[in-house]
């Protein structure tokens, strides 16, 4: 269902500190092949055993490569780098969670579906995961990684409690024949797209509509008047709808034990 907006506002040691409030580690996004990730670990990591919800953002296609600090210009590492906090409430047991956040940058374009579960092991082998809260999130290229993940297969697909794509392109056309992965996994999904860039907005209404189709009211899109741009507003943490911030929204949902 569409929803305009009423406001807008791993793993291998640590090896440098690529901004201020991250650190830079070296990730394999294969077996042949290594690149940079930038990890926010809650403040409190450090001071017991907790397990903690895991976001995993993919970047917009301008942000490939090895220049690790091109990451800092949008979405969530943006607000990381600014020293944002993006602990949120969640709106059904009322407690307050602290994020795990993991941010790879892809060599050229996005990741990979294969790329998305190959890093997600290293994820989860080096911290302290909590496996059922891992959300996946991405724009762009990252919204297109994204939804090619959930859509990949069911082994993929089950991992992820819910997922926040924003103004995706195009998936391949044989995974856009799977989006009864989504249902059946219960992958609750939250898309944006703006009123200025058509092409990527009817990606966002397509890919719900194919998600409802098997499970009703598991997605939703959110129209902005936006262009292809501006996912600073969309990931602040200062934005909300319906009451509601996408870290708060997806601390709604979890996959059962």
């Amino acid at each position: 269902m569409k929803r305009r907006l009423a406001a807008l506002l791993l793993m291998l040691p640590v090896f440098a500190v690529a901004q201020k409030h991250q650190q830079k580690v070296d990730v394999q996004l294969t077996p042949w092949h290594n690149n940079g990730a930038l990890v926010q670990l809650p403040d409190d990591y450090d001071a017991g055993n907790n397990r903690y919800p895991l976001i995993l953002f993919l970047h917009g296609k301008s942000k490939s490569g090895t220049n690790i600090s091109k990451l800092a210009l949008e979405g969530i590492p943006y607000w990381l780098d600014k020293g944002a906090k993006l602990d949120a409430v969640n709106p059904v047991d009322g407690k307050q969670y602290k994020f795990i956040i993991v941010c790879p940058q892809a060599l050229e374009w996005g990741l990979t579906p294969v790329q998305v579960n190959f890093v997600l092991d290293q994820v989860i082998k080096r911290y302290r995961v909590d496996t059922s809260r891992i959300y996946l999130t991405g724009y762009s290229a990252g919204g297109w990684a994204t939804i090619m993940a959930i859509t990949e297969n069911a082994a993929i697909t089950k991992r992820f409690a819910a997922a926040v794509p924003m103004s995706p392109s195009a998936i391949d056309p044989p995974n856009e024949k799977r989006f009864k992965l989504v249902a059946d996994a219960g992958v609750h999904c939250w898309y944006f797209g703006g009123e200025e860039e058509i092409t990527f907005l009817e990606n966002s209404q397509r890919y719900t509509d194919s998600t409802n189709k098997y499970g009703p009211g598991l997605a939703r899109t959110t129209v902005t008047p936006y262009r292809h741009c501006c996912w600073k507003d969309l990931y602040d943490p200062a934005f909300r709808q319906e009451g509601m911030n996408i870290y708060e929204w997806m601390l709604q949902y979890r996959k059962e034990p």
